[in-house]
């Protein structure tokens, strides 16, 4: 492409996108040539940046969205997720929030998967998802996408995502509640951790047979997945989960 066709644009990225940077791109502004027409979405992938985890793009201090074709001289501020900041009057770059929080992991994140249920969140996952079918099920069922693999975020279909910093689930699972502040939202032991299919109180009659007989002696309220028939109750493991949940949900 000859260099009559080309435009120079200036970005500089905030806060923990910068992890996704080359270390010499970090904390700075940095300039590019890019084809004349590259849009903003374009050249921050390029850059290595997933657009799920963008959540405002100024140019020349406007707010702007993907697809903004970029222009010689401009200057692109890119930012995460805000915590504490209040941007409502400037254009977030995705057109409506979820209106539930409901997510689809990757193969890798089985043990993050089973915690966000322990939460009460419903989470998609089989070791068998390829990621066409995880870009379906995002896009088909509205859920945010949950891994590790950049290039899985960076697909155009994907409008919703986190890439997760941590490496072991329990860290993985506190970083996700922080970063989408979920501690609120939270209904633990509401689902069933094998199947993500809600629990249902089972009334003590009918659990009989169904656990064991001294279980059944010692213990008066039980739950119960129709998905799998399994039966659950506030036995010791119970209380190990709830010392997990809060450490989870950092009470």
């Amino acid at each position: 492409m000859s260099e009559c066709n080309m435009v120079c644009a200036s970005f500089r990225f905030y806060e923990e996108l910068n992890d996704f940077l080359a270390p010499a791109l970090r904390f700075r502004s940095v300039a590019r040539r890019c084809a004349e027409g590259a849009t903003t979405k374009h050249m921050i992938e390029a850059l290595g940046v997933p657009h799920t985890e963008v959540e405002l793009i100024l140019v020349n201090g406007e707010s702007v969205g993907f697809d903004r074709p970029l222009c010689e001289g401009d200057r692109v501020s890119v930012y995460p997720v805000f915590e504490s900041l209040d941007i409502t009057p400037l254009l977030r770059v995705r057109a409506q929030p979820l209106r539930e929080t409901r997510f689809v992991a990757d193969a890798h994140l089985g043990g993050l998967a089973r915690l966000l249920r322990l939460l009460g969140f419903d989470t998609r996952f089989d070791n068998h998802f390829a990621d066409a079918e995880i870009v379906r099920l995002s896009v088909a069922e509205r859920r945010i996408v949950l891994t590790r693999d950049r290039e899985l975020l960076k697909r155009r279909e994907v409008t919703h995502g986190c890439y997760l910093h941590a490496l072991v689930p329990q860290a993985q699972c506190r970083e996700l509640v922080a970063r989408l502040d979920l501690a609120g939202s939270a209904r633990p032991f509401s689902l069933c951790l094998e199947c993500n299919a809600p629990l249902r109180p089972l009334a003590r009659a009918a659990a009989l047979g169904r656990v064991p007989d001294g279980v059944a002696a010692r213990h008066r309220r039980f739950v119960t997945c129709d998905a799998c028939g399994r039966v659950f109750w506030e036995g010791s493991h119970w209380q190990r989960m709830r010392q997990v949940v809060g450490e989870l949900l950092g009470r």
